[in-house]
């Protein structure tokens, strides 16, 4: 089976790459500057002369707050290149797999959201993710949006290393204590899109629409970065010998953050059979990767 995967070299498309060879799957893999999923010609071109069986969309723009200036940056990438690519598959009458974000909702909820419940994005970002699965819904039938949050890996800028970072860098170290989410680690939710791409090669009743998938197990910033200090120091020193907790007020960021963005995983798992790990047991593994320690020690 042949899969294009756009994006990839960002975390999750890189993991996707390096994990495709345990599935059994030809990947061709695209990414800037060779391939700009915002060139619709482009994206029409590759898609019909690669004789692929699907397109998994792991391109996007992420810099949420700067999505704050620049705004039409973002909706070309996170709306209209989805799209093109939805078209592009139509045409091909081939399905997309399209990777979305919790900051599709405003926070508001007190429970995890689930994949029907309104969305209301707070910022840029958000509400050209948003409009981006909107477009593929209304374009492509055969379509997984898979909505993620927090992520992370060894790969590019992301909390955990930033925050090991800093802990090697300063006495001290003030983190958001008052917003949750599910961290979600790239390994993970490369094995769960092509699990996805698995199931939709041998089955004929997939059901297609929106999913979440993210760490199992709701934490803060700041809980989630404890976490990450603790295990780091295990490997390392560390200069940090305290962590503080703030609010939201006292860390003003140009892009507001949900306050609450756990999702829940259980439609996917339902449908899919895929069940989300915890994520202090990929963080673990992600903190020997990243010192060099072997993950099956």
């Amino acid at each position: 089976m042949k899969v294009i995967v756009t994006g990839c070299n960002g975390q999750v498309g890189k993991e996707l790459c390096k994990k495709s060879k345990e599935y059994d799957l030809e990947i061709i893999s695209l990414d800037l500057p060779d391939f700009d999923i915002t060139d619709m010609e482009a994206v029409d071109e590759i898609i019909s002369k690669s004789n692929i069986s699907a397109v998994i969309n792991a391109a996007a723009y992420t810099a949420v707050d700067k999505a704050e200036s620049e705004p039409d940056i973002a909706f070309n990438v996170n709306q209209k290149g989805p799209a093109y690519l939805a078209a592009s598959c139509r045409k091909q009458k081939i399905p997309l797999i399209h990777i979305s974000t919790d900051y599709v909702f405003d926070g508001s909820k007190i429970d995890a959201y689930i994949e029907t419940d309104p969305v209301s994005p707070v910022g840029v970002y958000g509400k050209s993710k948003a409009a981006g699965e909107a477009d593929v819904r209304k374009i492509l039938a055969e379509h997984v949006i898979l909505r993620t949050a927090w992520l992370c890996s060894e790969h590019g800028n992301n909390f955990v290393k930033t925050m090991i970072r800093l802990g090697q860098e300063r006495n001290e170290i003030g983190v958001v204590a008052d917003q949750y989410g599910c961290p979600t680690f790239a390994n993970d939710i490369a094995e769960a899109l092509l699990d996805i791409v698995g199931k939709i090669a041998i089955k004929n009743d997939i059901a297609w629409g929106t999913y979440h998938y993210c760490g199992k197990g709701v934490t803060t910033w700041y809980g989630f970065a404890k976490e990450i200090l603790e295990l780091a120091g295990e490997y390392t020193g560390l200069k940090v010998r305290n962590i503080v907790p703030l609010t939201t007020k006292e860390y003003p960021t140009p892009a507001k953050r949900p306050a609450n963005s756990a999702l829940d995983c259980t439609l996917l798992k339902n449908n899919f059979n895929i069940f989300p790990k915890p994520w202090q047991n990929s963080l673990d593994d992600l903190v020997k990767r990243l010192f060099d320690y072997s993950a099956d020690e």
